[in-house]
């Protein structure tokens, strides 16, 4: 599966410090270690309703992540997957009355459309659940053999065959239930049975163990699953052979969304270990979510607001990042026409103050945005830094008579490009 298109990221004089970031599963700060060299998973879309702004959060909180560890020198190695099977998706094909495959592919494309347009990296690699089945199935096939895992009868007059992972049994030095998560065991039920687990379901050893092969059910798609017959993967099984097939073991962050750390992140945790004895990632690291009028913004609810809506309606691709960029990644907020309105009026000051600006002036700016950055991804508080010296206009217009006019205006727009993925000149 191909990405999109990549942004040329300008060269921005001067080195960042050490980054700190919140590592979830520590709760607390960590300072990864990176000789040359990052790697990241981020869990991408199920391609229906994209991409909403809890979506594009995400993405561009670690789009930052992916430019701080670039303004670094570092060579970053980025895996995002598009779970383009899954049970929600079909739910929504059947009720649309469209082919899967062809909403999957149609909100795929939009999808890669509105990370363009928000100027976001793309991975290096981009790899969808259905294109990912070959490997997956001996994966499950070695876990089945190894007593990890195991299969439960049918219900309901359902076929027999649906093989679970068995987290107690995987239960090792490097990974138990709750080692991603930390929660105590009221918690994750609780968030199991919200969060697509079947923790009702008879025959399993324990209501948390998680689906690892769903057997053939007539009307839906399956694939060759080897010894486990006709079928079709569970949600955490396709990102632990992701991450294990292209990047190192354990790779540096895991990313996505809060409501990701239990069971997904969790469970996809405890496949990669119990499949090789290593952990998936060094670190763990969770965006919050978006609101709207109260609500969380979710596909289930209804209550979206879409990128590509507000792009059809002309608002400006960049202050719609701008809006993103200035919610601290790890905070839950909430969506406002206020907002995208002041987005707009700091680009235009931001637009101004960089006509009058100093190519001294751009790199003592860089110098205090990197700074921001360094202490967990402060945005935010790199972005007040923009303010205040948009602000200095009225102050100092000229900002000095050395270097001022096209080359300061240059380095202004080069370094909130590439620090903060922020356009500044209209794409040419």
């Amino acid at each position: 599966m191909h990405a999109w298109s990549a942004p040329t990221i300008p060269s921005v004089p001067g080195t960042p410090p050490p980054l700190r970031i919140f590592d979830s599963s520590t709760r607390a700060l960590a300072t990864p270690v990176t000789e040359g060299q990052a790697s990241m998973y981020v869990c991408g879309i199920t391609p229906y309703d994209a991409t909403h702004m809890g979506h594009a959060a995400t993405y561009v909180a670690f789009d930052l992540l992916n430019r701080y560890w670039r303004d670094a020198g570092l060579q970053v190695d980025y895996v995002q997957n598009v779970t383009d099977v899954d049970d929600p998706l079909l739910e929504r094909a059947t009720a649309t009355g469209v082919d899967w495959r062809d909403l999957a592919a149609g909100q795929t494309d939009l999808f890669r459309g509105d990370m363009e347009a928000l100027n976001t990296i793309p991975p290096r690699h981009y790899i969808g659940a259905v294109e990912s089945v070959p490997w997956i199935v001996p994966v499950v096939e070695q876990l089945l053999g190894a007593g990890l895992a195991y299969r439960v009868p049918g219900t309901d007059g359902g076929p027999d065959g649906d093989v679970y992972f068995d987290a107690r049994a995987a239960a090792s030095p490097t990974w138990s239930l709750g080692t991603v998560s930390g929660y105590d065991a009221e918690t994750m039920a609780g968030f199991f049975a919200e969060r697509g687990g079947d923790p009702e379901r008879p025959g399993k050893k324990d209501a948390l163990d998680p689906l690892l092969w769903r057997v053939e059910r007539e009307g839906e798609p399956s694939w060759d699953g080897g010894l486990l017959g006709q079928g079709r993967p569970g949600w955490h099984i396709e990102c632990s052979v992701i991450a294990r097939r292209f990047l190192p073991a354990p790779f540096t962050v895991q990313g996505g969304g809060s409501d990701l750390v239990f069971p997904h992140h969790e469970f996809s945790a405890g496949h990669a270990t119990a499949s090789d004895g290593k952990a998936l990632a060094e670190h763990y690291v969770h965006t919050g979510m978006v609101g709207l009028d109260g609500e969380k913004m979710s596909k289930s609810l209804g209550n979206l607001v879409l990128v590509s809506k507000l792009r059809a309606a002309g608002e400006d691709p960049m202050a719609v990042r701008t809006v993103l960029v200035g919610q601290h990644y790890r905070s839950d907020w909430e969506w406002t026409p206020a907002l995208l309105e002041q987005a707009k009026n700091r680009l235009a000051a931001w637009r101004q103050r960089s006509t009058t600006t100093s190519v001294q002036r751009a790199g003592d700016l860089a110098t205090a945005v990197r700074a921001r950055l360094a202490e967990d991804l402060d945005a935010p508080a790199a972005l007040e830094v923009l303010d205040a010296w948009a602000a200095e206009a009225a102050q100092d217009p000229a900002d000095g008579t050395v270097g001022s006019g096209s080359a300061g205006e240059q380095a202004a727009h080069d370094l909130i490009d590439a620090l903060l993925g922020i356009r500044l000149a209209p794409r040419g």
